[in-house]
């Protein structure tokens, strides 16, 4: 059973910046694909950002060159550094292992304008 803690959301103003943070249970982390979605209201989730095992990084068209994904297998931790925010940006951001069922149970971000 693996169990994925997203943290890091809030409300921050348009052109501002947040980090969140996924931290996951269990000993297979390093092998997995991690991805970080996103689901506004009326919307449905999509992929915001992807990375391999091995530090290979995809991310959707809106967000490129504004996001990082990276992640930290000595902690278990998958971090999605978000600058240059925008009110499109808003949505609840959930962390998930690619080619499973394992969900946190996201965090809320809210960007102003």
């Amino acid at each position: 059973q693996v169990q994925l803690v997203e943290s890091g959301g809030g409300l921050v103003q348009a052109g501002g910046s947040l980090r969140l943070s996924c931290a996951a249970s269990g000993s297979s982390f390093s092998h997995n694909a991690m991805g970080w979605y996103r689901q506004a209201p009326g919307k449905q989730r999509e992929l915001v950002a992807q990375i391999t095992a091995v530090g290979s990084t995809n991310y959707e068209d809106s967000v490129k060159g504004r996001f990082t994904i990276s992640r930290d297998n000595a902690k278990n931790t998958v971090y999605l550094q978000m600058n240059s925010l925008k009110s499109e940006d808003t949505a609840v951001y959930y962390c998930h292992t690619l080619g499973t069922g394992y969900w946190g149970r996201g965090t809320q971000v809210t960007v102003s304008s």
